[in-house]
């Protein structure tokens, strides 16, 4: 055995597989939706997630592993040795148990919100008028736009849709079995309110599928369903089947429509399907019985927002939480932000404190006659975006305003094609970055002439410029007039704009070039310490071998090591002459935690990072990715004490064991819920931004209250 094979059987003592990792992440979310202290709609929501989710990794991890399991299937997974068709069968059995629990959530949920009067029933739960209203409808108003289909041989089996919903029919005509299928149209509402009650309510799907039986009056219905087909969603824009010489967003266009056809993954059904169904599908689809789940739940979660959307506010009171405003410490339109924000780093905390500071600074910026150009990076946007109109107002203003617009961001590449043209009609330049690289990060450059001199201000997160998930995700926006900080981010622009990945920076991390060789160097840095080593991580995920490999190594050398993974773990924490100096907790609350933090060191030598990357290897080494160090005092000390805060957390935080279960942390007599702790101070105190960090005054406001309750030392 080879020095390489006996390094990776070590591996395997203290590492797991990614996609069975993420699948306990997965159930993790269900705890959510089975504790009786959240709103009773709140817990239908993460009902809804964990569906969503799970539909998500089937398109996308399942469906890489099906293609690997068909073009590499002897490759084995260098964090368990199993092969391709090896995990997707662990994966299909795993999925099987976690669901049971799904639909005893949604079941529990459905039973509580019933209580309020929040009635999901079946047709044969309504009351007579109710029945015959929805048999009324259902012929004015549904069955005119059905397209039902029998399978013959000149009636061919219909292509069916991603996540799209189906009736699905066995039918008996003169002694021959017959398959019927009716698609739920899309245009339908997700579900029918029933007159004079605001809360009771029916799955479209289930009307058809109550109806079903007339459509094909002429045969015996012997068996029907509803069923929802999950498609591979795993395309790649380097496909070599494609025409070179259309333009980049062409070319993602064609992708979009390509992802509507490839293979099935999965098979959902709303029942139990006899024998004959069940291989008769299996085989149209070319599926195994092992990919096919029944369930008890709706096949699709579309209906969980606008049904919430609908309750009323009175009853919003008790069923969902009180919304959260978020502090917009910029009141005042006409502060000169630019001016401000030189003299000043700011930190801005999302979703606690507002995102509005760094749009006004975007708008004052698209009419300042001082600032020369605007240049941006962009992932992902909402479907409104005010932060694309102040940059098409600064590009109508004459300043030069660059957008490298992201078309590959999965599930939004549509969206983002759309906003690319209009920034695009607006006079801004749109380039979309490298060709065997996403550009993940978050940057945004201004360049202002001021006293005849250039300078700039900086902004670098660890979240999208989205205003809506700014609202939901816990992320942190950077803001500095630091000039040494804006040149490295100038110099970025200009390697992004000609295609160069090798670019070299002073202070900025950068993947895929520097970004993994620094971070293992301030990895070694703190073996060099050895038990006066302290590494602090905060990341939605860790995958990546090497930097496994060398946390392992950290801690067999003594370095304290505290990791905030929200989802995948791929290192085992806890074994023996291993991992064993290495803590890992996640936490799962209202708010998504989404940033990213590296912090190397401790006292007056940390050195502290923010960035767009997570410890994956697609995001050190096949993304470009941006990490920034944190020099003021200050803003150091802000994202320090939100680190304590949130380790702090015993109520939303589970502890990672040593085989990768998720479990809860000792009760304190004084329980502490970081999101819920950062939601009451921020309803308190007054905030303004001035020449301090008003941030930094927040923090220490809540470090004094939040001391008096954990006795911190």
């Amino acid at each position: 055995m080879t020095n390489e094979d006996n390094l990776r059987q070590e591996n395997l003592v203290y590492t797991q597989n990614r996609e069975l990792s993420w699948l306990n992440f997965n159930e993790r979310i269900l705890e959510e939706a089975e504790d009786s202290f959240v709103p009773a709609l709140e817990r239908l929501k993460f009902v809804s997630i964990y569906a969503t989710n799970l539909d998500e990794f089937f398109m996308v991890r399942v469906g890489s592993l099906y293609d690997k399991s068909i073009y590499t299937p002897l490759v084995e997974d260098n964090k368990s040795g199993m092969t391709p068709a090896q995990q997707l069968q662990k994966i299909y059995d795993r999925v099987r148990i976690i669901n049971v629990r799904h639909n005893q959530a949604h079941m529990l949920v459905e039973f509580n919100l019933r209580s309020y009067g929040i009635c999901n029933l079946n047709f044969n739960e309504l009351d007579g008028s109710e029945k015959k209203y929805i048999k009324k409808l259902y012929q004015e108003s549904i069955y005119p736009i059905l397209s039902p289909q029998i399978v013959s041989p000149t009636h061919p089996f219909p292509h069916l849709d991603n996540k799209g919903i189906y009736v699905a029919v066995l039918l008996k005509h003169k002694n021959k079995v017959i398959f019927g299928i009716v698609p739920v149209p899309k245009r339908l509402p997700p579900f029918i309110f029933l007159p004079s009650h605001d809360y009771r309510y029916i799955h479209v799907e289930n009307i058809i599928l109550e109806f079903v039986d007339t459509i094909f009056d002429t045969y015996e219905v012997i068996e029907k369903a509803c069923i929802c087909v999950t498609r591979n969603a795993d395309i790649s824009p380097d496909d070599d089947s494609h025409d070179e010489n259309l333009d980049f967003r062409n070319k993602m266009k064609e992708l979009l429509h390509l992802r509507k056809r490839l293979a099935i993954v999965r098979l959902e059904t709303s029942k139990q399907l006899s024998t004959n169904f069940m291989k008769y599908l299996c085989d149209k689809f070319s599926i195994a019985e092992t990919q096919v789940y029944t369930t008890q739940t709706p096949l699709k979660f579309n209906y969980v927002f606008p049904l919430i959307d609908h309750v009323t506010e009175k009853r919003n009171k008790n069923l969902i939480h009180e919304p959260l405003v978020p502090v917009n410490p910029t009141e005042d339109m006409n502060m000169d932000l630019i001016s401000l924000m030189a003299r000043k780093d700011v930190l801005l905390h999302y979703p606690y404190v507002s995102m509005k500071p760094f749009l006004h600074l975007i708008r004052q910026a698209s009419h300042d006659p001082r600032v020369v150009s605007i240049k941006i990076t962009i992932y992902r946007l909402a479907m409104k975006a005010t932060l694309v109109d102040y940059l098409c107002y600064a590009a109508e203003n004459g300043k030069d305003v660059t957008v490298l617009i992201e078309l590959r961001a999965r599930f939004d590449e549509q969206n983002n094609i759309d906003w690319s043209e209009k920034l695009e009609e607006a006079g801004c330049n749109i380039i979309y970055g490298f060709e065997d690289y996403k550009v993940h990060s978050k940057v945004c450059l201004i360049t202002y002439r001021d006293k005849g001199k250039i300078n700039y201000i900086t902004q670098i997160g660890t979240g999208n410029y989205h205003e809506k998930t700014a609202e939901l995700y816990t992320d942190l926006s950077y803001i500095t007039g630091n000039h040494e900080i804006g040149l490295d981010a100038a110099e970025y622009f200009t390697n992004v704009s000609i295609g160069n990945l090798q670019g070299q920076y002073e202070h900025l991390l950068v993947a895929p070039r520097d970004m993994k060789p620094k971070l293992l160097e301030l990895i070694d840095e703190e073996i060099e310490k050895g038990f006066n080593g302290k590494i602090l991580i905060k990341i939605n995920s860790i995958t990546d071998i090497d930097m496994i490999n060398k946390l392992s190594e950290a801690s067999q050398a003594g370095v304290d090591i505290t990791m905030i993974v929200r989802g995948i773990c791929c290192i085992l924490p806890g074994i023996p002459n291993m991992t064993e100096n290495i803590k890992i907790q996640s936490i799962v609350g209202r708010f998504l935690e989404h940033s990213r933090i590296f912090s190397f060191g401790k006292g007056n030598d940390q050195k502290l990072y923010i960035s767009s990357a997570d410890m994956m290897t697609r995001n050190l080494e096949r993304r470009v990715e941006v990490a920034c160090p944190i020099y003021d005092s200050d803003i150091k000390k802000e994202i320090n004490e939100i680190l304590e805060i949130l380790l702090y957390d015993d109520v939303k935080s589970r502890i990672i064991d040593s085989i990768g279960n998720y479990t809860k942390k000792e009760d304190r007599k004084a329980p502490i819920n970081s999101q819920e702790l950062f939601i009451r101070r921020a309803k308190e105190i007054e905030y303004e931004i001035t020449a301090e960090p008003f941030v930094f005054k927040w923090l220490a406001t809540i470090k004094e209250w939040f001391k008096k309750r954990v006795r911190l030392p």
